[in-house]
């Protein structure tokens, strides 16, 4: 008997190995597939997986958002030859497959095979001329030199928060009162009659020195707001699906946002005390997105080089930036694996995108360096907007705005105004990326990383941004 159950204990193991090793093989089989674009073969693959092996849950779930991954991809990157040529040849009558082909080989012109065909990226034609210096140039030469009306907005701004901020001895000047309505609307039938529609909203974070007096003013439903150890934080409804009928989730609410500037100097930064656990965890690795490559211990060395000052190395980082990775419009975060490896990749990124690779190089620099991002709501630009804080002793931690970068100034104060400041326009919801809501979501999320617009779902699944829309309005109170 003993001899039986010992035969049997060897045959479950190597039942359970080969097991294993077929789910391993499948796994590398699809990722493969996915790597070339064959989306619709990777797919099948992974529905085979599914059906003919016992999974744990995470690994069911992690196989699902692969396929939905590459659904979002597909979304990201919609657009043919024939779509994209119109507006190139605005600036470009001559265009042809060589010039094509150049802007395609240095990611200027971002696109993607998928199941055999060309797509190109949705943004990827405009994007161009933010991208490429010779199609820039172009373009500036056939419309002229355009005023940028944010830029026009800061240049009388910013010189107002320095005064004001020496003149008071303050880091914190110059407040702004809001009142904020925000809607999110679900299209008619997006979600079943009679079915549950689970809403997340973006709600104010508290504490912050930056952002005082916080107020939901009124909701359209029954709500719950997230408490605020919730570092992405939320204001949750729910609504019943109506046939025929948009879905619409209101809130108003009010707060005051303050300018913040330090004037840092780099010979007064102490050292930092590397013992500590703040310290330990604002300077490590954070896969998938923070993480210390080759490539960018190679780049940190080529940017730094023998600069020890905390302060001067961050600029040194923030200058490379701001002249080697223009702004772009930027695919949606959860179809890219590691975002600072896609910006060096593909030589751009918007305001997220180049907030993780500041940090990614802050950090393994010995600079603490952490995630902040909401809302930007300049009476001539109001949008989705991602920065970031990094620590110096001596001055605790400081504002970082990698995107708006360095300003067009021959003052100093001002040109390097946003590492180490921040306006009154701004409305944190999030002090972190990639936590999780409360209450807790049942499917993935439609955006993985950050948290501005929302989130949905319902029992069926996630409702991803193709099935709705979002609106902030904004009201300068006196």
């Amino acid at each position: 008997m003993q001899n039986i159950l010992i035969i049997c204990e060897r045959e479950m193991k190597t039942i359970f190995f080969l097991l294993l090793s077929f789910i391993t093989l499948n796994a590398q089989s699809y990722q493969q597939e996915i790597m070339k674009g064959n989306f619709t073969r990777a797919a099948k693959m992974i529905d085979s997986i599914i059906i003919n092996n016992q999974l744990t849950p995470t690994d069911r779930y992690d196989l699902n958002f692969e396929k939905d991954r590459m659904d979002r991809i597909r979304l990201d990157f919609n657009k043919t030859r024939d779509d994209i040529l119109p507006y190139i040849k605005k600036f470009y009558p001559e265009v042809n497959d060589q010039l094509l082909a150049e802007w395609e080989k240095d990611n200027s012109l971002e696109h993607m095979i998928i199941d055999g065909e060309k797509k190109y990226f949705s943004r990827s034609a405009s994007n161009l001329f933010l991208i490429n210096k010779k199609a820039k140039e172009r373009k500036r030469e056939i419309t002229g030199a355009v005023k940028d009306n944010l830029d026009e907005f800061l240049l009388k701004d910013l010189p107002e928060v320095i005064k004001n901020s020496e003149t008071e001895n303050s880091t914190l000047v110059n407040p702004v009162k809001y009142k904020l309505t925000y809607t999110i609307s679900v299209d008619a039938n997006a979600v079943p009659e009679g079915e549950i529609i689970r809403c997340w909203l973006p709600y104010p974070r508290e504490g912050n020195r930056r952002q005082t007096d916080v107020k939901l003013i009124s909701a359209n439903g029954k709500y719950l707001i997230a408490d605020n150890e919730n570092l992405q934080r939320t204001v949750y409804m729910e609504k019943t699906a109506v046939k025929d009928q948009k879905a619409e989730f209101k809130i108003e609410l009010g707060y005051t946002a303050y300018s913040e500037w330090f004037n840092v100097e780099p010979a007064k930064i102490k050292e930092y005390n590397a013992a500590s656990e703040e310290y330990k965890t604002f300077t490590a690795e954070r896969a998938p997105h923070i993480v210390f490559t080759s490539e960018i211990k190679q780049l940190s060395d080529k940017i730094v080089g023998s600069e020890k000052n905390p302060y001067l190395k961050a600029r040194l980082i923030y200058e490379w930036i701001n002249d080697n990775i223009p702004w772009a419009g930027a695919r949606e975060y959860s179809t890219l694996q590691c975002i600072p490896a896609y910006s060096l990749q593909n030589k751009h990124g918007d305001c997220g995108i180049k907030t993780l690779l500041f940090m990614t190089l802050a950090r393994y620099n010995g600079i603490p360096a952490r995630w902040q991002s909401g809302w930007m709501l300049h009476p001539v630009e109001v949008n989705l907007h991602d920065w970031a804080e990094a620590y110096f002793e001596g001055y605790g931690w400081v504002p970082v705005d990698q995107s708006f970068g360095i300003q067009q100034s021959d003052n100093q104060k001002i040109k390097y105004y946003y590492l180490g400041g921040m306006d009154s326009y701004r409305l944190i919801v999030n002090d972190d990326y990639t936590q999780p809501l409360y209450p807790a979501k049942i499917y993935p999320r439609s955006e993985t990383v950050d948290f501005q617009r929302g989130e949905l779902e319902w029992r069926g699944g996630n409702l991803y941004f193709n099935k709705w829309d979002y609106d902030m309005e904004v009201e300068y109170v006196e």
